[in-house]
């Protein structure tokens, strides 16, 4: 078996990666012209803006990051740069995790054997995977810990996806969810919530049993909604839903540094954590699915349901500290708001207003975004 090294950091740098749809601008479909945009892209974003599964969407990545607002800064230069581009080619970005009415079955696969790879493997599980999505990494000192982190953080993924839903159509339907993303993405066998692991031997015994066994090619094949990072050195955290607007992504990515980082102190001063059930983890992941920032979240602690709100509010207040230490307390304090304004919140409104999927991407761009 293969020896997996976890790369050290010695503070909780972040790094986020946002996928993107790609629109024709006159009709607001999916269009598969992500090779278009590279082409024109200037050589210092060659390593930053990258191509996905599917012709129709593209990849923006930060640099390493010490602070929310560093990030921020970093993500706006790039997207007013591709931005531009997709403009000249009569494209825009579209920020939601599903497309209210581009169907899966018309999009291209991007050439890449990788990709055909898992085509072939996963056959329409694979194919029907065009959904968008935000990871955010917060680094950490060990193995050991990061595995340990995405043990403790699982309780609280439920809460980011309600605050990030954005995906109530599939299929030019409303789904009835306002995250079609979260189960669509479930369809892979690895993916979803982690199996519990209690140290970084026992990740990495895993990983090369299942690559030892032909289950995976590579640890890249794990999907999981939190997992630990070797090559960064963080726990990526892939729960979220492509949020609305560049705001939105900011006050998630606060507030996952701050948990991240409450949690890493809690392991070095030897605080006991109270364990949870993993079938309340599973049982507010669903809530979150189905009702978005309106879902009803059990406590952990006390075992009651509170509103996305009251959870929220509760979590900022006992962050704030933390939000001082990494400078990102304002970003930290705007994570209450998101609950009202959340994608899915916004576009089943537009919906409902105009009886429209086209308008509901028309304005959800021309309302949100990065600018």
């Amino acid at each position: 078996m293969s020896t997996i090294k976890f790369t050290h950091n010695d503070y909780p740098t972040i790094g986020i990666e946002i996928e993107l749809q790609i629109v024709d601008a006159e009709s607001l479909a999916l269009s598969s012209s992500v090779e278009a945009i590279l082409e024109r892209l200037p050589e210092s974003l060659a390593e930053n803006v990258k191509p996905e599964l599917m012709q129709s969407y593209l990849e923006i990545n930060t640099g390493i990051c010490r602070t929310v607002r560093q990030a921020g800064d970093d993500l706006r230069e790039k997207l007013d740069q591709v931005g531009s581009i997709a403009d000249e080619l009569g494209l825009k970005l579209f920020w939601a995790a599903t497309h209210p009415f581009s169907s899966w079955r018309a999009q291209d696969i991007t050439v890449n054997d990788r990709y055909f790879r898992l085509v072939e493997l996963m056959q329409d599980v694979a194919r029907r995977l065009v959904t968008f999505g935000l990871h955010v990494h917060v680094g950490v000192d060990t193995g050991d810990k990061a595995v340990l982190i995405c043990d403790r953080m699982l309780r609280h993924l439920p809460l980011l996806l309600s605050l990030s839903s954005n995906s109530p159509f599939w299929e030019g339907r409303n789904t009835g969810l306002h995250s079609n993303r979260s189960k669509i993405m479930e369809g892979l066998p690895t993916a979803g919530l982690p199996h519990q692991m209690r140290n970084w031997s026992e990740y990495i015994w895993l990983v090369n049993h299942l690559v030892d066994t032909g289950f995976i090619n590579s640890i890249r094949e794990i999907w999981w909604d939190i997992r630990p990072h070797h090559n960064f050195g963080t726990v990526e955290i892939r729960v979220c839903d492509m949020p609305a607007n560049l705001n939105h992504v900011l006050s998630l990515t606060a507030l996952v540094q701050c948990l991240v980082q409450a949690i890493s102190d809690e392991i070095d001063e030897g605080t006991y954590q109270s364990e949870y059930h993993p079938m309340m983890v599973q049982q507010n992941k669903w809530r979150a699915t189905r009702f978005g920032p309106d879902a009803p979240l059990v406590d952990s602690d006390d075992y009651r349901q509170h509103s996305v709100l009251e959870t929220t509010e509760k979590l900022v207040g006992i962050l704030k500290p933390i939000g001082e230490r990494l400078d990102c307390v304002d970003e930290l304090l705007a994570a209450p708001q998101l609950p009202a304004h959340t994608g899915s919140r916004q576009q089943l409104e537009i919906f409902k207003r105009t009886g429209s999927r086209q308008e509901v991407v028309r304005q959800m761009i021309e309302r949100n975004g990065w600018q």
